[in-house]
């Protein structure tokens, strides 16, 4: 790795080693300006609509992250106004999703939503093995149902803790989990299912509701009473802002618990997420673990340990300066630029939206059959070659033929860059639709990662 001169300083090397430690040590500045310099090819982080994870804060948020990078989320003796704010957050998001009661509840901060996605299934788990074992019967072969359409946590879920998954299709006619032939995948090795508040190929929500209706149906059937995780890790923190009269979380006696990344639309930098559980009992005793540390006596629930507690920090800094009306107005912002760029999209003769983003803020599209020299990919190269991401793949299992292109809507996106967008969209298109031959391509498609 070459070291351009007027960055260097007099007696340092002017080429390092790429994959060693050097020998010798370096200014901070130059350590910085060579950090710098790489992180600059990076991507333009606004302009990419592929990611959910928030990547704007104001001043004050930075500053606070500045000030509190060096504390350590663990470490409750040392950080004692941290946890008490961990805490805290943790029991207003239990009031905001409506949890029975305030004081029997239980939950915690992790480092996102698939930490607490693995918290909410271990605890299903768990509880099914410890009735299991009270009735006599095998604790072996549990399973979890849950969506074709799942991100790929829930898959690393059932892998690690050896969980069969039992998937539901997605098909044409119902793109998401919504209790149909439910019954057929349900069986007393069921642990729970999972319902997504805000699916991420779609922007969709799965609808919790008419989930445990069918449940009520199988358990007056069959005797099994099967229990529901939310994995709100979007929609959790859209669905009580905007709409409000939406039943999916603790009004539904099924719900178990429900998760959600604070890093997504609870609007902080990446690095947090939230777990809640409906109450204490719900959530075994046997997943809370007292350890000692630095001399003091600390139950933890986590599948980490030491870990950042800046995150934390700005979520109680959004949740104060925000307030309920504050993150209604800014998810409304959010999804009001969705819908309007779904509006245009869908008009224009080569598309047909598969989702609006009047959910989450998020909406695909596909393309309508035709003799074309282009595709969806061809669409999100032209657009990358701009500054934008706009992701194109295929659905999951059964639609895997049925490729989609998806906006993924964040604070940030202003109706004036949104303008920008769909310009830009529509002239790629232009330059695709008048192509004589299809472009070139070297190698083989590779697929979107969630």
């Amino acid at each position: 790795m070459e070291i351009n001169p007027v960055f260097a300083r007099p007696g340092e090397a002017t080429s390092l080693p790429k994959f060693k430690m050097p020998e010798d040590m370096m200014a901070g500045e130059t350590a910085y300006q060579i950090v710098h310099d790489e992180a600059m090819l990076d991507g333009n982080s606004r302009l990419n609509l592929a990611t959910f994870v928030s990547t704007w804060m104001d001043e004050n948020a930075q500053k606070i992250y500045a000030e509190t990078a060096d504390k350590n989320m663990i470490d409750k003796d040392e950080y004692p106004a941290t946890a008490a704010i961990e805490d805290r957050c943790w029991r207003i998001l239990a009031d905001l999703w409506n949890v029975p009661d305030t004081e029997d509840t239980i939950g915690t901060s992790t480092v996102g939503s698939s930490e607490a996605c693995m918290l909410g299934g271990l605890a299903l788990k768990r509880l099914w093995q410890e009735k299991r074992k009270a009735e006599g019967k095998s604790t072996e072969k549990p399973n979890l149902i849950l969506s074709a359409g799942v991100q790929v946590v829930w898959e690393k879920f059932c892998n690690y803790w050896d969980v069969e998954a039992r998937y539901v299709p997605v098909t044409e006619e119902h793109l998401v989990l919504d209790g149909f032939e439910l019954e057929k995948y349900v069986d007393e090795n069921t642990i729970g299912v999972v319902a997504i508040l805000g699916q991420t190929y779609t922007g969709l929500y799965e609808p919790v509701k008419e989930i445990a209706a069918k449940l009520d149906e199988i358990q007056a059937s069959t005797g099994l009473d099967v229990k529901i995780h939310v994995d709100g890790a979007s929609g959790a923190m859209v669905a009580p802002f905007c709409q409000p009269e939406l039943e999916w979380d603790f009004k539904i006696d099924r719900v178990n618990s429900i998760s959600t990344s604070g890093h997504k639309y609870g609007l902080v930098y990446p690095g947090v997420g939230w777990v809640v559980w409906r109450n204490k009992a719900v959530c075994p005793e046997s997943l809370i673990f007292h350890v000692s540390y630095l001399g003091g006596d600390m139950p933890t629930l986590a599948l980490n340990f030491s870990r950042p507690g800046a995150q934390v920090l700005l979520q109680y800094y959004q949740f104060l300066r925000l307030g309920r009306e504050g993150y209604r107005a800014v998810q409304q912002g959010s999804i009001d630029v969705a819908t309007y760029l779904s509006s245009e999209i869908g008009k224009m003769g080569q598309f047909t939206l598969v989702s609006r983003g009047d959910t989450i803020p998020v909406f695909a599209w596909k393309l309508n059959p035709g003799d074309r020299n282009w595709d969806l990919y061809d669409l999100a190269d032209r657009l990358r070659m701009r500054g934008w991401q706009v992701p194109a793949y295929p659905m999951p299992d059964n639609l895997s033929d049925m490729v989609v292109q998806r906006i993924v809507v964040r604070l940030g996106l202003s109706r004036d860059l949104a303008g920008l967008l769909l310009d830009a969209i529509k002239e790629e298109v232009d330059f695709l639709e008048n192509l004589d031959a299809p472009i070139p391509r070297e190698r083989p498609r590779t697929n979107f990662t969630h």
